[in-house]
């Protein structure tokens, strides 16, 4: 992945967290900065924990995608407790909600830059 491709993933990462804070969610982020922190720390936490918590790709395989689900809920929960600003008012609903909300949200996100900013390849 190279710098500029972390730097997108960073923003849009960024923009999602702004928009899930800013719904009836049960999650709450300190603002701008602290997004930024946030998906900072989820880029990290995906890098390191990810391929431990769906083995490496072989759970995931067996289990259709649900261990890579469940361990991007424990990656939310985890930057939630790793970061002062970024608040889950349940400890079990909220980090569930959150994940899916991220992933939809930076879907979207994503599609829209595709077909505003097309990559010539």
């Amino acid at each position: 992945m190279n710098i500029i491709a972390i730097l997108v993933s960073l923003v849009v990462t960024t923009i999602s967290l702004l928009i899930i804070s800013k719904l009836p969610l049960g999650i709450e982020i300190d603002g701008l900065q602290k997004s930024i922190l946030a998906a900072v720390i989820f880029g990290i936490l995906n890098a390191v924990l990810k391929p431990i918590l769906t083995g490496f790709g072989l759970f995931n395989v067996l289990t259709f995608g649900l261990t890579s689900f469940v361990a991007n809920v424990i990656i939310f929960g985890l930057a939630a407790l790793l970061l002062q600003g970024f608040r889950l008012r349940s400890k079990i609903w909220s980090p569930i909600i959150g994940a899916v909300a991220l992933a939809v949200i930076n879907s979207v996100i994503v599609k829209l830059m595709e077909q505003f900013f097309p990559v010539a390849g």
